[in-house]
């Protein structure tokens, strides 16, 4: 929160570099990443929502600087889905509801009752049941 969000640490371009060699080396960088993200979250002290932050000079609050990586997280996933339904072409498996399928969806969607369950409920029973 004291430098500009281009720290002299990071060399940007390096990471569009093509050279990941595993999954496993992915899900490291993916992993460490996301623990970079909670960590500055975690370190914010309610004394710091007073604050200004500046990415590349434009100043933000906290609230705002937080909204922006938040929106800007959703542009890379997209990036990966993407890239992930051409490598799998008709192998893919949809992340949301398949083609074709919406009737079947929502029929079975609007037989149950209404109730109150957080959207990826029904996500991680599938994966738990899959397993």
């Amino acid at each position: 929160m004291t430098s500009d969000g281009e720290k002299e640490w990071r060399h940007r371009d390096a990471e569009f570099e093509n050279d990941i060699k595993s999954k496993e080396e992915l899900l490291t960088k993916w992993d460490n990443g996301w623990e970079c993200l909670f960590r500055a979250i975690n370190d914010i002290k309610e004394e710091d929502f007073l604050k200004t932050i500046y990415i590349r000079n434009q100043g933000h609050s906290i609230t705002e600087a937080i909204n922006r990586q938040l929106a800007h997280y959703p542009y890379h996933v997209g990036q990966m889905v993407f890239i992930g339904k051409i490598i799998c072409n008709e192998n893919w498996m949809s992340l949301s509801i398949p083609k074709g399928n919406s009737n079947t969806y929502n029929t079975e969607k609007f037989s149950k009752e209404k109730h109150k369950e957080h959207f990826t409920e029904e996500f991680l029973k599938k994966v738990n049941k899959d397993e």
